[in-house]
């Protein structure tokens, strides 16, 4: 059966479902759902109902974040930890999944300060939901290491917050220099006029 551009790239949605359930398992059976909640890990569930519901703006989204995500997973958990599969497939695949939708969708300017948004949500979520042990995308303390440099937790997060401002304005940059819209029409992806069963 020979299937349609626009059913191809929905279908896509289930990889980064799969490497946020992979996360999902890894996390439950050590007793640590608390994590599913970090940017990376909540941002390949968004990247799926972005491609699922076929939503550019979610997937701009999503894919904004997977470049710090990246980042400071390489330096936070693969640095300290180790390479872990559910980890490299949440981060890494999530990168290559976005990438691949962004080929598609092409990246719109204006959609950092979604992603900025999100991420004041998802924060927001992480104080009241998750342990404070976990410190989940720093929304209960000062990142370990830091301490010297922040005697007051509210100030570490009016920086963080400044911080990652310019991190997804700076994100969205780069990706809109990779993959520019085409044209007026670029919100939509050009496919074919068959119908579509989904």
């Amino acid at each position: 059966m020979s299937l349609s551009p626009r059913t191809k790239l929905r279908l896509l949605g289930v990889l980064p479902l799969i490497f946020f359930l992979a996360q999902f398992v890894h996390y439950w059976r050590i007793n640590q759902l608390g994590h599913m909640l970090w940017m990376c890990n909540v941002g390949n569930l968004l990247l799926a109902m972005g491609l699922f519901l076929e939503k550019p703006i979610v997937v701009r989204l999503a894919a904004i974040w997977t470049i710090p995500g990246l980042l400071v997973w390489f330096l936070y958990v693969v640095l300290a930890w180790g390479v872990f599969l559910t980890s490299t497939l949440a981060h890494v695949g999530g990168l290559a999944v976005a990438m691949i939708a962004l080929s598609k969708y092409r990246m719109d300017r204006g959609t950092w300060r979604w992603a900025f948004g999100w991420y004041l949500v998802v924060q927001l979520a992480s104080r009241f939901l998750t342990p404070a042990a976990l410190n989940v995308n720093l929304a209960h303390s000062v990142q370990s290491g830091w301490e010297r440099a922040f005697h007051s937790y509210w100030i570490f997060w009016l920086v963080l917050t400044v911080v990652t401002v310019i991190v997804v304005w700076l994100s969205e940059l780069l990706l809109w220099a990779v993959w520019p819209p085409r044209g007026p029409e670029f919100s939509q992806i050009k496919v074919d006029q068959s119908p579509d069963p989904f």
